[in-house]
C-alpha cells in the first residue's frame, strides 16, 4: 500500500496524508466506544482532489470511509480495525460557494460546519433551519449523508427536505454536479434523494445547494408541564390547530431525563423540577411571520385552551431571547447529563405519533419487568414522532457491566416493541456499522434486495464505506 500512500500525497499534499502519530480524532467514534485503525487519513481541499483520491483508492482496491465532523452516533464514519481503510476527511472543504437570495438558496462545501451555514444565512437576513445539539462541530456533508433531523423537523423537515442539489464524487472518481438549486426538475431518477441518507456508501458528497427561508418576525418559546404522554400528544394536536405552520419545535422530556440535568447541571434551572407530580415537560416554539404581538396572542390562546382541556398543568413563556435559549439549553444538555450519570444504552426510534403513548406504556412496563430498577431516559422530537428512548443502569449499579451484559437484551426488547407499534429502529442517526444487523431483521427482503442492487450498480468494488448500512 506504500505506492497508494505516495499517490495520495501527490494528490492532496504530503501534509494532508496522515499515517503516524495520534489519529484518534479520526479513528474513534463520537461516543468513544469504538476505535479503529486507518491506513491513512487524507484531507483533500477541493472536489478535484477528492476525485483523485477516490480514483487512486479504486485502483489499489482500498476501501474509503468518508468523514465530516465525526459526530455520528451509529459508527458510520469510523474505520474498522483492519488498517486497510482510508479515512477521507472533508473538513478542509468548508467554503461558502454562493448565496442566491432571490432563489433562497445557499451553496456550501461538505465540510462546512452547520453553525457556520446558519450564520451565513443569518448575515443575508435569511434562515437555514436545520438545528442540532452538535451544530458547532457537525458538518453539512455529514448531516446530508445521514439525513439528520433535529429540533425543527415538525416545520421544515429533515435534511433531505432542506437540500435542492448535490455535488458528488462517485465510486469511480467521477464528479456529478447537480447544484442547480431547482425546485422542480423531473429529469429521470432522483439521484439527490438517493444519495442523501446513504451514509457515504454510494458516493461522497462534496457540496450542496440548500434551501433558505425568510427569518420570522417573532419567535416565542414556552415550557409546559403535562400530566401524561397522552396529554402531550393532545397538546401537539392543539398546537397544530392554533399555530399552524408557526409551530417550529415540539420536544417532549420525561421527568427522569430532566432530573439528570438538574443533578449534573444545576445552573440550568429546570422549570417545575421541584414538583414531583409532573411526569412530562414539553418545549414548544412558535415562529410568526407577522409580529411578536400576533405570535403571543396565538400562543396565549393555545395555552388557555390546553389548560381548559387538562393538557397542561403549568407553563412558562420565555420573556426574552436569553430565556428562550436557557430553556433550549436544558433540552439540548440531556444527552450530556446522561453521559455524566454513566454509560447507557441509546435508541433513536420513531413511532406513529398517535401510537407513542401506548408504545411508551408498553416498553416501560416490559423493561421494568425484565430488569427491575432500570431507569428510562425518554426525550425527543414528539412533533415528528422521534424519541430518544435511552436506558440507564439501576441506581448504584455498575454502568459498564450493565452495558456489557444487558445491551443486546435491551435492544431486542425495545426494537421488537418498536416494530410491534409500526415504528423504525433508526429515526435520524442512521444505520452505520452499529445497526446493520437490525436492518437485516426489520427491513423487508424486497427492500434489502433493491438496496443491494443499487449498491452493486454504483459501487461494484464495494469500496464506498463498506460494512455500513448494508452488511
Amino acid at each position: 500500500m506504500q505506492t497508494l500512500i505516495e499517490t495520495l500525497r501527490l494528490a492532496v499534499g504530503e501534509a494532508h496524508v496522515l499515517t503516524e502519530g495520534d489519529l484518534s480524532a479520526w479513528e474513534q467514534d463520537w461516543r468513544r466506544r469504538v476505535h479503529g485503525k486507518a491506513l491513512a487519513v487524507v484531507r483533500p481541499a477541493t472536489t478535484q482532489e477528492v476525485a483523485a483520491v477516490v480514483k487512486a483508492c479504486a485502483a489499489a482496491g482500498a476501501p474509503i470511509v468518508p468523514q465530516g465532523g465525526n459526530t455520528g452516533l451509529s459508527v458510520g464514519s469510523t474505520p474498522d480495525t483492519s488498517g486497510r481503510e482510508v479515512v477521507l476527511s472533508l473538513t478542509r472543504m468548508n467554503a461558502v460557494r454562493a448565496l442566491d437570495p432571490d432563489n433562497l438558496t445557499l451553496t456550501v462545501e461538505a465540510g462546512c460546519i452547520l453553525q457556520n451555514v446558519q450564520e451565513a444565512a443569518e448575515k443575508a437576513g435569511l434562515l437555514f433551519p436545520l438545528s442540532l445539539a452538535s451544530e458547532g462541530s457537525c458538518t453539512i456533508g455529514g448531516n446530508l449523508a445521514a439525513n439528520a433531523g433535529g429540533t425543527q423537523v415538525v416545520r421544515y423537515g429533515n435534511s433531505r427536505e432542506l437540500c435542492l442539489g448535490l455535488e458528488v464524487v462517485n465510486a469511480q472518481g467521477e464528479v456529478w454536479s447537480g447544484l442547480s438549486g431547482l425546485r422542480k426538475d423531473n429529469t429521470g431518477y432522483d439521484l439527490r434523494n438517493l444519495l442523501i441518507g446513504s451514509e457515504g456508501t454510494l458516493g461522497i458528497i462534496t457540496a450542496a445547494t440548500l434551501k433558505l427561508y425568510p427569518r420570522p418576525a417573532a419567535q416565542l418559546t414556552a415550557w409546559a408541564a403535562v400530566p401524561s404522554m397522552e396529554q402531550a400528544v393532545r397538546l401537539l394536536a392543539l398546537a397544530h390547530q392554533h399555530l399552524g405552520a408557526g409551530l417550529t419545535g415540539f420536544e417532549v422530556m420525561g421527568r427522569f431525563a430532566l432530573q439528570l440535568v438538574d443533578k449534573h447541571m444545576p445552573q440550568l434551572r429546570v422549570p417545575f423540577i421541584d414538583q414531583p407530580d409532573i411526569p412530562w415537560a414539553v418545549l414548544l416554539e412558535n415562529s410568526d411571520s407577522e409580529s411578536e404581538q400576533h405570535a403571543r396572542e396565538r400562543f396565549e390562546a393555545l395555552l388557555e385552551t390546553a389548560f381548559e382541556q387538562g393538557c397542561v398543568q403549568d407553563a412558562v413563556v420565555a420573556e426574552s431571547i436569553t430565556q428562550a435559549q436557557q430553556l433550549w439549553h436544558i433540552r439540548e444538555n440531556i444527552p450530556l447529563a446522561q453521559a455524566e450519570e454513566g454509560l447507557n444504552i441509546k435508541h433513536d426510534i420513531s413511532v406513529p405519533i398517535s401510537r407513542i403513548p401506548a408504545f411508551v406504556e408498553h416498553a416501560d412496563a416490559l423493561l421494568q419487568r425484565e430488569i427491575p430498577g432500570v431507569r428510562l431516559v425518554n426525550f425527543g422530537h414528539l412533533g415528528d414522532g422521534n424519541l430518544h428512548y435511552n436506558v440507564q443502569a439501576p441506581e448504584g449499579g455498575d454502568a459498564k457491566a450493565f452495558l456489557r451484559e444487558q445491551e443486546n437484551h435491551v435492544n431486542h426488547l425495545v426494537y421488537e416493541a418498536v416494530a410491534e407499534y409500526g415504528g423504525s429502529f433508526s429515526a435520524e442517526h442512521g444505520v452505520g456499522a452499529l445497526k446493520t444487523d437490525k436492518l437485516e431483521r426489520y427491513q423487508s427482503p424486497v427492500a434489502l434486495s433493491m438496496m443491494r442492487a443499487i449498491k452493486q450498480a454504483l459501487d461494484p468494488q464495494n469500496l464506498m464505506n463498506p460494512g455500513r448500512v448494508l452488511s
